[in-house]
């Protein structure tokens, strides 16, 4: 018990850890973008204030040196268009095709608007032009690398999970068949002792009708057995008629119930064929059957509806007992979940698993309400 407490907090400090880890490294990259957006609009004021003085040199007619210029032939990135007040256009680093096109440098303008405020230039109190400019392609680059960052993150966490389920499952299938083939294992040597006892009786004058049922229980040990050597090996599938096998089973638990329990089964008069090994479907069927008895206490209606559709056949197994909540819908599928005070809640773990894993059908919880009843459904494909 210590051991897995200590094994929750370890985990949960390696999440908190990674979380704030991942928080530094995206506010860093956002402190970065913005000092790298400021270093540009840095550079455009620059360009503007060359622009400035050269319109000085145009109205004083003074040289002011090759700077403005150098200023101006500096900016080779960031993508621009300088206004003029009388509304002529300039332009720097946009295609030359689509600049030809007056509509696209105003939906230019636009956008510039959006991503980073107007620079005036002006002059002698003037406004001789507005400067819009664009982030560069660095910096629309840097803008998605916390995405992409996340995403990474997001896809190495998926792979670390599945890793990690995957594992976590492989531990419990291979628990389930040692347990499985142990009790398979242990139930063999009593039964054998149970055939002797049962050849001994007949000898004795004994009731032929109670040495019949004794039989009958003994075919429903070896059974069970078959079943538990089958679990963690791929079972063997074969051609059968899922009408008949669920009323064989059905009927089996229905001579062995409790009285007080109103057993009903609706199925087709016609023949109804599946891929279905005979062992685990039966168990399948029982463990649905047992299910409900317990969920009733004993006491209520069982119901059995089996329909075809054009592709499927459907196995509805309804009770009266007192439902699941629907939060729980999935959960009563795995391992170890139960509500009773008895058993280690692993018969609708084990149903999902050869309805799902060994016969490529669906089994779920198809309504439920609390102290009403639950209908469980199978989906098996026909042939």
């Amino acid at each position: 018990m210590i051991t897995n407490k200590n094994r929750n907090v370890i985990r949960w400090i390696i999440i908190f850890s990674s979380f704030a880890i991942i928080s530094l490294i995206l506010w860093n990259t956002y402190v970065f973008f913005q000092n790298f957006k400021a270093e540009e609009r840095a550079k455009m004021k620059n360009w503007s204030f060359a622009q400035k003085e050269l319109s000085k040199t145009q109205d004083l007619s003074s040289d002011v040196g090759e700077l403005p210029f150098e200023i101006i032939a500096s900016n080779k990135t960031t993508p621009m268009i300088s206004v003029a007040s009388d509304g002529s256009m300039d332009y720097r680093n946009i295609e030359e095709e689509k600049a030809q096109d007056s509509l696209y440098l105003l939906k230019l303008i636009e956008k510039f608007k959006n991503e980073n405020k107007p620079i005036e230039i002006r002059y002698q109190d003037k406004v001789l032009s507005t400067l819009y400019y664009g982030n560069s392609p660095l910096l629309n680059k840097l803008k998605y690398y916390p995405l992409a960052l996340v995403l990474i993150i997001f896809l190495f966490g998926a792979v670390v999970y599945f890793f990690y389920r995957s594992t976590k499952n492989a531990e419990q299938n291979k628990l389930w068949t040692g347990m499985a083939k142990e009790t398979a294992h242990q139930i063999g040597t009593p039964l054998s002792s149970l055939v002797g006892w049962a050849e001994i009786l007949k000898t004795e004058n004994v009731n032929a009708e109670y040495i019949k049922e004794i039989e009958k229980d003994i075919d429903r040990l070896k059974t069970i057995t078959d079943r538990f050597s089958k679990i963690g090996s791929l079972p063997t599938l074969e051609q059968l008629d899922v009408v008949e096998m669920t009323k064989s089973s059905f009927d089996y638990l229905k001579s062995r119930s409790s009285k007080l329990i109103n057993f009903e089964i609706n199925c087709p008069d016609s023949e109804i064929t599946a891929m279905l090994n005979a062992q685990l479907f039966s168990w399948t069927i029982e463990n649905l059957v047992k299910n409900a008895i317990d969920a009733m206490k004993g006491k209520g209606n069982l119901e059995l509806n089996l329909n075809a559709t054009d592709k499927n056949v459907l196995i509805n197994i309804s009770d009266t007992g007192k439902g699941i909540p629907k939060n729980q819908f999935k959960k009563v599928f795995e391992p170890g979940y139960t509500t009773k005070s008895r058993g280690w809640g692993l018969g609708l773990s084990l149903a999902k698993r050869i309805i799902e894993d060994y016969h490529d059908g669906k089994i779920k919880v198809l309504e439920s309400e609390p102290d009403k009843g639950t209908t469980i459904q199978i989906s098996l494909k026909t042939l």
